[in-house]
């Protein structure tokens, strides 16, 4: 499944004009960490991150043959998702009382996993799943606030600097993930708000053969999440013997 649980997508960088333009609200130029070291500011931001209601997250990809985008709406108890590669589309709603996924049959498939016969059941509805069962708490998993803690580096490895844009002062973390089966190796910069809240702004990955930019908006915003018509819904257990 591609989603921000999963694997870090690679994304064109932005503009430091348009990261100085994320921030969802003015940030202090006092720093909140004392002494701050990779660890102290990664622990911070864990702990941060943890006490949000929501934040909104944008990832965009492009490479020579297509593109994908990721929009997320991520909340304590409930998110939205959106992705799209090239023509295939799928969205993942989650509610505390139940989990949505839908799509074109492309993305259900080669997004979502889901089989052609599986999807041929679904046709134009929405697949639903109820809270406590095991879809539903992958799905959740995928679109709440405690998914962002995959995104911050371990301390072995990381490196810690701060660099000011438009004035204003940022932490900066670096480090390098290894090459696996299914991933090639990367180099990752991630900024963060330094002041009264230490909160990622923009990562940034690179490869030998592409960028990617993650951007972190919105902060403290509360999600609210859309459910689909029951009309639209068709369950889990009729799709996924």
């Amino acid at each position: 499944m591609v989603s921000l649980r999963h694997h870090r997508l690679l994304l064109p960088s932005l503009s430091l004009a348009t990261l100085a333009m994320v921030v969802a609200a003015p940030i202090t130029a006092q720093a909140s960490v004392k002494d701050p070291t990779a660890s102290s500011v990664i622990n911070t931001t864990k702990a941060t991150i943890a006490n949000e209601p929501g934040v909104h997250v944008l990832l965009t990809s492009k490479t020579s043959s297509t593109s994908t985008k990721l929009v997320a709406d991520i909340g304590a108890t409930s998110g939205v998702e959106t992705i799209t590669k090239g023509s295939d589309r799928a969205t993942i709603k989650v509610t505390p009382a139940y989990a949505y996924l839908s799509g074109n049959a492309a993305g259900l498939i080669s997004l979502m996993g889901l089989s052609a016969k599986e999807q041929k059941k679904v046709g134009t509805h929405a697949i639903s799943m109820k809270a406590g069962t095991t879809p539903y708490k992958s799905l959740k998993s995928s679109v709440t606030i405690p998914v962002l803690d995959n995104l911050l580096p371990t301390t072995k490895g990381t490196t810690y600097s701060t660099r000011a844009i438009g004035g204003t002062p940022y932490y900066e973390l670096s480090w390098t993930t290894k090459a696996t089966s299914s991933t090639s190796k990367s180099k990752s910069v991630l900024t963060l708000s330094e002041g009264t809240a230490v909160l990622p702004i923009r990562e940034v990955s690179t490869t030998s053969s592409s960028t990617g930019t993650t951007t972190f908006s919105k902060w403290g915003e509360h999600v609210s999440v859309s459910v689909p018509p029951t009309s639209q819904i068709i369950p889990y257990s009729k799709v996924v013997s």
